[in-house]
């Protein structure tokens, strides 16, 4: 028994061991001993998936929210969306078009400009706990509130990375949503209370937008690095 005791001490010796030597490193921003920075077209690869997990659940809740509050009614127009002073390309060629600079700046804008809208979505959801589809769209609207904000400091983050790389110029930073469109595009999302047809065009026009930067990304990654998955 002593013997079998003492091999199992040795066993998980070792294998502490070996945990703090093979155990994946931490990644770090500025390369502090011990940690893997991250290159360039890794970071790339990140925010892309991280912008193609946030739309694809974008568009499964605008189609949910559709299918359960407006089963056989036709929506006719589109809603005017908040970000529409936005200038955007309007295709892939214009966006390739767009200096790395000014597509950057997109994107960074984009992503500002929602982060107040998505969580007024949220809070007017979760107020109305009456509706099971509601809870449950609250946390959605919750969880792309949470992704929006750190896929815009994940881009803010790429940014400075291609400005070390000298492939940026020093004039892209990071943006504030109050930098970004007119106040009065918000009063809209800040004063009275949301109703179903609200919720509707805030989840159509954010899905809009959530491809739009998808695609940028994908985009400028291609003009930034060529050749990689391009």
């Amino acid at each position: 028994m002593y013997c079998y005791f003492s091999q199992l001490k040795v066993f998980f010796f070792i294998h502490s061991l070996l945990s703090t030597r093979v155990g994946t490193a931490p990644i770090c921003s500025y390369g502090q001993a011990g940690c893997h920075t991250p290159s360039l077209a890794d970071i790339f690869d990140r925010v892309i998936q991280q912008s193609s997990r946030m739309h694809g659940i974008s568009s499964d809740l605008h189609s949910e929210f559709e299918q359960y509050f407006f089963p056989s009614k036709n929506l006719i127009g589109k809603p005017k969306c908040h970000t529409h002073g936005i200038v955007t390309p309007a295709d892939k060629e214009n966006a390739q078009r767009l200096g790395r600079e000014q597509l950057t700046e997109v994107i960074l804008r984009l992503l500002g400009a929602w982060g107040d809208p998505l969580l007024q979505l949220y809070r007017s959801m979760s107020q109305d706990q009456n509706q099971d589809f509601n809870h449950y769209s609250s946390n959605k609207a919750l969880e792309i509130s949470d992704m929006v904000h750190e896929l815009r400091d994940g881009v803010a983050k790429m940014a400075e990375k291609m400005k070390l790389s000298g492939v940026l110029g020093n004039t892209v930073g990071y943006i504030s949503p109050e930098g970004l469109v007119p106040s009065s595009s918000f009063s809209f999302y800040k004063h009275g209370e949301l109703n179903s047809m609200d919720h509707h065009d805030l989840l159509y026009c954010f899905r809009r937008d959530s491809n739009k930067i998808k695609n940028y990304l994908q985009i400028l990654k291609c003009t930034t690095l060529p050749g990689l998955d391009c």
